[in-house]
Parts: C-alpha cells; sequence; structure tokens
C-alpha cells in the first residue's frame, strides 16, 4: 500500500543539493545568478519545486511523458505551496526532445534519465534540443555513474527508518552497454514492491559522453568529480572539476556543459 513516487523522492532524490549546486556552479561560470531552470525527466518535480522555494524570482519548467507521475507531482510537490510560489512552476506532458518551454538559465537532466537514449543519434538530438532552450549563456548539467559495478548483476540495499530501497542491477550486455535496473522497496513486515521502476538504458562512458556534447554545440564540459572522506574512504559529497580521477569501483559525477 505504500506510494512508490515518495519513496522514490526519500531514496534518491536530494532536491536542495541539486539547485545549490546548479546555483553555485552558474554563478562561478557566468557570475551572475540563475533564475530559470527546467528540469527535464522531471517525474514528480521535485526541483523544480525546490528551486521555486529557494528564491523569489526564480521560475522552473519540468518535462516528462508521464502523466500519471505527472499528476502526483501536481498534487503532493506543488499544491500544497503558497500559490505565488506555485504560478512559477510550470509541469508538460511531453517529450524533451520536442517540449517547447521559454529560454532558461539551467537545463537539469538528473538521475541518468537520457541514459535511455540507447543510440548515439538520439541522444545527439537531445542534447542539442537542451541547448536550444538555454539562454545565449547556460548550462546543462547531468549526472553519471559507471565504475566496475555498475556493469555487473549486482544488487545494492539501502537501509531508511521504515523501508529498504534496493537497486537491481538485473542485466548488461558487454557489446551493446544496455542495462537492465530495477529499484525494488521492501518494508518491516516482510512485503514487498518489487519491480517499482523499471530502466533499460546504455551505460555511457564519460568521453562518450562529453563528446557528443561537442558535436551538439556546447561551447566547453566539465566533469565534477566527487572527493574522498580521509577517514571512512567514502564519498565525501563536495564534487570539484576534475581532468582525471583515481579508478572507483562504483562512482557518480557530474557533468556540466556550458552554451556562452
Amino acid at each position: 500500500m505504500a506510494d512508490k513516487h515518495a519513496l522514490y523522492e526519500r531514496a534518491v532524490q536530494e532536491p536542495e543539493a541539486d539547485i545549490d549546486f546548479a546555483t553555485d556552479t552558474f554563478c562561478g561560470e557566468f557570475g551572475r545568478r540563475a533564475y530559470r531552470l527546467r528540469e527535464d525527466f522531471c517525474g514528480t518535480g521535485a526541483v523544480c519545486r525546490a528551486w521555486a522555494l529557494a528564491h523569489k524570482k526564480n521560475q522552473a519548467w519540468g518535462v516528462d511523458l508521464n502523466a500519471e507521475t505527472l499528476a502526483w507531482g501536481r498534487a503532493n510537490n506543488l499544491d500544497p505551496l503558497l500559490k505565488k510560489v506555485r504560478r512559477r512552476v510550470t509541469l508538460i506532458e511531453g517529450d524533451v526532445r520536442t517540449a517547447r518551454t521559454p529560454p532558461v538559465d539551467v537545463v537539469v537532466a538528473s538521475n541518468f534519465s537520457y541514459f535511455l537514449f540507447t543510440e548515439r543519434a538520439t541522444l545527439l538530438r537531445y542534447l542539442r534540443a537542451a541547448r536550444r532552450h538555454l539562454d545565449h549563456q547556460g548550462l546543462l548539467i547531468l549526472d553519471a555513474y559507471g565504475g566496475p559495478e555498475s556493469v555487473q548483476r549486482v544488487e545494492d540495499e539501502t537501509e531508511h527508518d521504515d523501508f529498504s530501497y534496493i537497486w537491481d542491477q538485473d542485466d548488461f550486455d558487454p557489446i551493446s552497454r544496455i542495462a537492465t535496473c530495477y529499484i525494488h522497496f521492501t518494508f518491516g513486515d516482510g512485503s514487498a514492491m518489487r519491480r517499482a521502476f523499471t530502466y533499460r538504458w546504455r551505460m555511457y562512458t564519460i568521453p562518450e559522453i562529453r563528446e557528443a556534447l561537442a558535436d551538439a554545440g556546447f561551447a566547453s564540459s566539465t566533469v565534477y568529480w566527487e572527493g574522498t572522506d580521509a577517514k571512512t574512504g567514502e564519498g565525501d559529497g563536495v564534487y570539484t572539476p576534475q581532468e582525471s580521477a583515481d579508478p572507483d569501483e562504483a562512482w557518480v559525477c557530474s557533468i556540466v556543459a556550458a552554451k556562452r
């Protein structure tokens, strides 16, 4: 009986951290504040909501194909907001490659959603569309993940107060680099929500993504790599620009492409 969208937001997303990174990176790149954001593959619009709440001048547009997920987002993320905040957020049911929005300062595509474009030509079409929706100066912020563990059959479980989140890498084809992954949730009473979310995507490498960004017309791309906590040996949550990194069994990074 649990709500899979609420569970996903709790287990996977950190909207406030996402908008802090977008705000700081844009200011560092262009020396001014970003006010307009587009969230591609927005799902429940959690990042749009956080963006609108962060500053009274902020505006956000979210684009997603799933009508049911968007409806959940409107009811649970937007409707509770004050009217003056809610009217600065627009959620659109549509294809991120063709849905039109006003020019924005930042486009974000989080949680590896663009990996679903398994053909390079299709990915390139998306990146070109994202660039068109940026103003004369703007940033496209993507995330990526990899490492040896990312191309193996493995289940990784994370415990929360009242449920467990399971990331299931069910299959990987090394020739096509197509992976099939699932998200499951389990609960203290022994019940489970299996395959709450299903993903079939291509495990792009960082060089492939950066080369596609260059072909799409972006002036530059920068990899933001997570630092390491000296005491635990785990990631410290601080991402800085890097051109090389030590090998890691499983890593997540941000790739920031600039339009100038």
